[in-house]
């Protein structure tokens, strides 16, 4: 059966029952795993693939996954090609240059079979909370030089074999880690999770037919690069291009240069290239090209077709380039481990392009993040501990409205709560709140950063920062405001010390780190703001009464 003699309905119902099984293989993956960032925090996603390897379907969840999935997939059967597969089998690895650029990340491939025949795959990855490496979490930037230093690395191997997990490969993988419960719950709760989107895979083909499905991943994938061509094709021709830096790779480094020039043909497709970047760094925070394409997918996905759902289909009218050995495409084997820290600044910086070209569907530049690891040898059980936290900010401003507060920007990660970091770490957050006129001034205000401050209630422990925007603000749009800067503070009794934001600092019992994240961009003139919305602004305490008669020139 061609895709042009099924009938919309049925196609229709496949597409949504496809859907429907990324979302649930997600949900399972959730509430089965162990550690905090994949069962709090979010920091995992979903896939389904046709029999080619070709992503049909993905779950909502990280960008950053789902766009290198398609190529980690790709990668995972040129060692295994599929007629050497079986039912049962599945395929791991984690690989920065094959996965989504760096090792925590852990991506399970598994083939589907019906009645014998191969019939498709699922596949999740899961931010493991620790590889190994030079410093607990594996996201050490400062003085990593090279893939080496970061973990443990998995070129794709056969995890499970007719249906039989190799408890060898789990034991090498566990010895390496410095907490192996968490590390084997998520790895579990992965195959978990592939076998229960397996089951539902199989069931979608044995209702309605081999020939019937086939049919409509064909439809899928053409739909969906039609859609994407033809928003495409009315975006303005023409070229693009915007810089902005990172603060350094460490303290007493130079900023890095993040530039890209984004080309529209008028014809439905467009190219997206950062080979006027800087080039690769020595420290572990280069971004390897799957995981600048993902997010350069994502943002082209956000700016011109965010309505339809995203395949490979999608995926066709799409370029994502730059010149090998720079920093968005380093050869091997440059460290990688703190490129989580690239995702919100891939997509800002392609925001600051598309602004000239789509105005009303730019915003200003995001808060960043922080993504502090805290690990050591925990007091009160004498096992290693790791802090795997996500603080996350406000929005830019945008046309028509601010930019809301404390939401995950671009990664679809949550914000970890307090009392389970408290639950399973020795420490205390003291302090967890917006912070009054940080958000960028304009027609429409950025989002306010946020404040997290985190006491340490352990003998020792030492601290991985990854953070952003101590140096360079976030950008407002159109004649809004920047954003304020973020810092990070150590208080140590009557000290106060500022901490790099890809530092590493030793920590002692009562230390306070105080992390203060940037605020968003504004959009557009202050001016031009509604008297109403700045009164409303000041009772909700986002900014000041000085705040907004110096950038508002309001008054009572």
């Amino acid at each position: 059966m061609s895709d042009n003699q099924l009938d919309p309905i049925t196609a229709t119902v496949i597409w949504n029952t496809l859907l429907s099984i990324a979302e649930e293989l997600g949900t399972t993956l959730r509430h089965t795993a162990f550690s905090e960032g994949v069962r709090e925090g979010d920091d995992f996603s979903t896939a389904i693939f046709n029999s080619n390897a070709l992503m049909v379907a993905q779950g909502n969840f990280s960008p950053g996954h789902l766009g290198a999935m398609p190529s980690c997939v790709k990668h995972a059967l040129s060692y295994f090609p599929p007629e050497s597969l079986e039912p049962g089998d599945s395929i791991l690895l984690n690989d920065s240059f094959l996965g989504s650029g760096h090792f925590p990340d852990t991506f399970q491939i598994m083939p589907v079979f019906l009645e014998g025949k191969l019939i498709g795959f699922v596949a999740c990855s899961a931010h493991q909370v620790d590889m190994g490496g030079a410093a607990p979490g594996s996201q050490k930037v400062q003085g990593v030089t090279e893939s080496y230093q970061e973990g443990l690395r998995l070129l794709p191997v056969r995890f499970v074999k007719n249906g039989t997990i190799d408890e060898d490969i789990l034991r090498i993988i566990l010895g390496n880690v410095r907490v192996p419960d968490k590390v084997r719950g998520d790895l579990l709760a992965q195959h978990t999770a592939n076998l229960s989107a397996a089951e539902r895979l199989s069931r979608l083909f044995f209702d309605h037919g081999t020939a019937t499905v086939e049919s409509a991943y064909t439809f899928i994938l053409n739909r969906s690069e039609q859609a994407m061509r033809k928003a495409l094709s009315v975006v303005p021709e023409g070229k693009y291009s915007f810089e902005d830096y990172l603060d350094d790779y460490g303290p007493g480094t130079e900023p890095i240069k993040m530039a890209v020039d984004v080309t529209f043909d008028g014809m439905g497709s467009v190219e997206i290239d950062f080979s006027r970047s800087s080039d690769a760094v020595p420290a572990a925070i280069n971004s390897y090209i799957n995981y600048t394409r993902a997010y350069a997918l994502f943002a082209i996905k956000v700016f011109c077709n965010s309505k339809e759902p995203q395949t490979e289909g999608a995926m066709r009218p799409i370029t994502i380039k730059a010149r090998e050995g720079c920093f968005f495409n380093p050869s091997f084997p440059a460290p990688s481990g703190g490129r989580a820290i690239l995702q919100i600044r891939i997509f800002d910086t392609i925001n600051g392009a598309l602004s000239m070209a789509l105005p009303q569907k730019a915003m200003g530049a995001f808060s960043h993040w922080s993504n502090p690891n805290i690990g050591g040898i925990d007091d009160r059980t004498n096992k290693q501990f790791v802090m795997y936290d996500l603080s996350l900010a406000g929005y830019g401003g945008r046309y028509s409205e601010d930019g809301p507060e404390a939401l995950s920007p671009v990664m679809n990660c949550t914000n970890i709560p307090v009392e389970v970091h408290e639950a399973h770490n020795p420490i205390r957050i003291n302090c967890l709140e917006l912070i009054q006129d940080s958000g960028g001034a304009g027609q429409w205000r950025g989002g306010c950063g946020l404040r997290k401050d985190i006491e340490l209630l352990n003998s020792t422990a030492v601290l991985s920062h990854l953070a952003d925007r101590h140096k360079f603000q976030p950008y407002g749009v159109f004649g809004g405001k920047s954003g304020s800067l973020a810092e990070t503070l150590l208080i140590r009794g009557n000290k106060t010390i500022a901490v790099a934001s890809k530092g590493v600092e030793q920590l002692q019992e009562g230390d306070v780190l105080s992390f203060r994240l940037s605020g968003a961009g504004g959009y557009g003139p202050p001016e031009d703001r509604d008297p109403c919305a700045i009164r409303q602004d000041i009772d909700n305490e986002y900014i000041s009464a000085e705040a907004a008669e110096r950038d508002y020139k309001w008054s009572e």
